[in-house]
């Protein structure tokens, strides 16, 4: 296993379609475990193929960031989607910028395992918008494409503390009703 360097916005693979996997051997099993320490070592929530530079339809998906759990999905595909949510991404491939994004509320998901089982699993919330997210990087999208502007870390905290007062403030005025 190794410690992959994560590409960044303007790298030409990050802009391409991913091939599908199609050898399920040792190979695919390195690119996975890369992928996994990678992401863990950049402490994020998911991570596709592309972000290191392989061209394959892979990613590691974190559904939970309060538990250990990694899911890898190996040509995913989304089967079924429901609702919207609206919220703050970012991305490891654009460090230091967010961006707020429209996503459904809950996906299901068809993928393989490292050893070309098929399986599905499911997602709401976080988890929904990771899926959607990751999945994107192997058709050559980024989530930028769909924020109307990108925030630096310290614009992303001035809203959210502004936010935070405005709903103190609301829950204030109807305590007092």
């Amino acid at each position: 296993m190794a410690i992959r360097t994560i590409l960044t916005q303007g790298d030409p693979a990050l802009n391409k379609a991913c091939h599908p996997v199609t050898r399920f051997d040792d190979k695919l099993a390195d690119l996975l475990d890369d992928l996994r320490e990678t992401l863990t070592e950049a402490n994020g929530v998911g991570l596709a193929a592309p972000q290191i530079g392989i061209l394959r339809r892979a990613v590691i998906v974190v559904p939970d960031p309060e538990s250990d759990e990694m899911i890898e999905l190996v040509n995913p595909e989304i089967l079924a989607q429901e609702g919207e949510q609206d919220g703050w991404e970012g991305c490891l491939s654009l460090p230091g910028m967010w961006g707020k994004v429209k996503r459904p509320n809950w996906v299901r998901v068809r993928a393989q395992d490292r050893y070309g089982n098929w399986f599905e699993t499911e997602g709401e919330d976080m988890a929904a918008r990771c899926f959607c997210h990751e999945l994107e990087h192997l058709e050559g999208h980024m989530y930028d494409e769909h924020a109307d502007r990108l925030y630096t870390a310290e614009e992303l905290d001035e809203i959210m503390s502004q936010e935070e007062k405005e709903e103190n403030a609301k829950r204030r005025r109807r305590r007092r009703r």
